[in-house]
């Protein structure tokens, strides 16, 4: 790992570092001081510590599974879960190439109908086996997948074939794994009770997906344990790579370098996803946090504020010269970078623990609790009352729009809907509101592009292609993210961190949707009630959000949207 620092942000990360040292740190995270961040219930969470070696108990089962899985003839695996329990294994999944004889990983960690029905239309019952993940066993949207696709799934085989395709990774004693016992699952891995969801890629969450695949697990903890080795009590701080990122990512912070920009090679893109929860949901809260920018296309060094530090994770085998040159580009303009060098995919088990340590080292630095996720609760009682309400009228309460043309809705808050109509003085039309919603960006803030429609290639394309004219034309930090997986991801940033966001929430009316067994709602009326709870808490929370909805046609509607962005920014 090499950091390339501004003189002023050396000197902080440095002075950080021998704070850091002074207050013997890394001895006191390993004896679980919780005076090391909130004095709350830290000590409680410090069982991924340990995990590369705990876990090595857990190998013969989980070569057994893959013995079972290649005798078997499976070729497919459907993971179902959320946060923690998805975003590892869907790295796995775009990281690793299934070995042979072994299954090829889908991960589904969506209410949209669209993306449910498109892993039913590809669905080979004999040949597929079922993950659920879910360590508390009571997340709303794995149980709703797990009720569909085991009906599914017996409407197909017949019970008992049926329950033999699938496995649980939950709790002891949880409701999942109740479940599981009932309807004779195959098998059920339990978690760490010691270890959250996003801290647990090195344990069942993350192995009992790896080993379906064909991955050597026995590697990736190996590769772990190295980083775990670098990182123990007697460690000196600067020879400890998790403690070095962590200083510099919590004294750039505190600089106002918030924005953790992540440059991944290729073949290592998925990372991202799973740093962004780690970040946002472990340091996003108190008004401070990381905010981590994924998937954001490079662009030249005059686009970018004084708010950022890069961190490049680069492939020897695999890297893009395109990134090279624009990261040098970017490090001879004076703005902080970060490089780290993997040799393969194996070295992905070094550095979930390196940024587990540094996640928890930067959260010291800010003052919060890396563990807990408060502000999530909030948008989840929110979803629960609107999908009550639904029980009880048979539609999901809402707003009335404020402005609609060509076939595309605007809503907002009584507070955010003045301010808009302010900005837009007379021009109040479609361009006119985006342009005074974008107006309200000031350098420092960032904004954030949150669709509730499937995530397709072609969706994500046009929403990469609307944020970066926002940074481009505005030189703010920018991110595109899918309802409701950021839910359990960035979202705690979004409600808890420094009110510096600006949101664009995306929602649309479903053209197909799937009922759910035992349930009186469908999966669109759950994905609706979620978007609409998650609008109505960022807007008690006092933050700058626009709501646009799309209607049923959602490919033209995201269209016309995208085509009034870029006019707005250029106007």
């Amino acid at each position: 790992m090499r950091l390339h620092l501004p003189r002023e942000l050396e000197l902080a990360t440095s002075k950080a570092l021998a704070e850091w040292q002074a207050a013997d740190g890394l001895r006191r995270i390993h004896e679980r001081d919780a005076a090391l961040w909130t004095g709350s219930d830290e000590p409680s969470w410090l069982g991924w510590l340990e995990a590369p070696f705990h876990e090595k108990a857990n190998l013969p089962r989980l070569r057994a599974l893959q013995d079972e899985v290649r005798d078997r003839g499976l070729t497919r695996a459907v993971l179902l879960g959320m946060g923690g329990a998805s975003l590892w294994p869907d790295v796995l999944s775009r990281s690793f190439p299934v070995a042979t004889g072994h299954a090829a990983l889908t991960v589904l960690d969506s209410t949209d109908p669209a993306e449910i029905a498109a892993v039913v239309d590809r669905l080979v019952p004999e040949k597929t086996l079922f993950i659920v993940s879910s360590k508390s066993g009571t997340t709303l949207e794995t149980d709703l997948l797990e009720a569909f696709f085991h009906e599914l799934m017996k409407d197909r085989l017949g019970s008992l074939p049926a329950a033999s395709r699938f496995v649980a990774v939950t709790d002891a004693g949880s409701p999942l794994a109740r479940r599981a016992r009932l309807h004779g699952y195959a098998h059920t891995f339990h978690t760490v009770p010691g270890i959250g969801g996003r801290y647990a890629a090195l344990t069942s969450t993350g192995t009992v997906p790896a080993a379906v695949m064909g991955v050597d697990v026995e590697l990736l903890l190996e590769r772990a344990a190295v980083m775990a080795g670098a990182s123990t009590k007697s460690t000196p701080p600067g020879d400890c790579p998790g403690v070095v990122l962590g200083t510099a990512l919590g004294a750039a912070a505190k600089a106002g370098r918030d924005k953790v920009t992540i440059v991944a090679s290729p073949p290592m893109a998925a990372l991202g996803a799973w740093l962004e929860q780690l970040l946002a949901e472990s340091t996003g809260k108190r008004a401070t946090g990381l905010l981590p920018v994924d998937r954001e296309p490079l662009g030249r060094a005059e686009v970018y504020g004084s708010d950022r530090i890069f961190v490049y994770l680069r492939l020897d085998r695999g890297f893009d010269r395109g990134q090279d040159a624009a990261v040098a580009e970017l490090e001879a303009a004076g703005q902080p970078t970060v490089r780290i060098a993997l040799t393969d995919a194996y070295d992905l088990g070094q550095e979930v623990y390196r940024w587990e340590l540094a996640t928890a080292v930067a959260a010291s630095i800010l003052g919060v609790n890396p563990f807990d996720q408060p502000d999530v609760e909030a948008s989840k009682t929110a979803a629960r009352q609107r999908m009550e309400a639904y029980d009880q009228a048979g539609e999901l309460p809402d707003d009335a729009p404020f402005f609609a043309d060509a076939g595309l809705a605007l809503h907002a808050d009584p507070a955010n809907r003045e301010a808009l109509e302010r900005g837009a003085a007379g021009d109040r039309t479609l361009r006119g509101y985006l342009r005074a919603h974008f107006a309200r960006l000031s350098p420092g803030d960032y904004a954030a592009l949150l669709a509730w429609v499937d995530r397709s290639e072609a969706h994500e394309r046009l929403l990469e292609e609307m944020r970066r004219a926002v940074r481009d034309h505005r030189h703010v930090a920018t991110c595109v993210e899918f309802g409701p997986r950021y839910l359990h991801s960035t979202g705690q940033m979004y409600k808890g961190g420094p009110g510096t966001g600006e949101y664009l929430q995306i929602t649309a009316d479903e053209p197909e949707d799937l009922p759910i067994p035992g349930y009186t709602f469908t999966f669109g009326v759950v994905e609706q009630a979620q978007a609409l709870g998650d609008f109505a808490t960022l807007t008690s929370r006092g933050r700058r959000a626009l709501r646009v909805h799309l209607g049923r046609e959602v490919d033209r509607g995201l269209n016309t949207l995208a085509r009034a962005v870029h006019e707005a920014l250029a106007a």
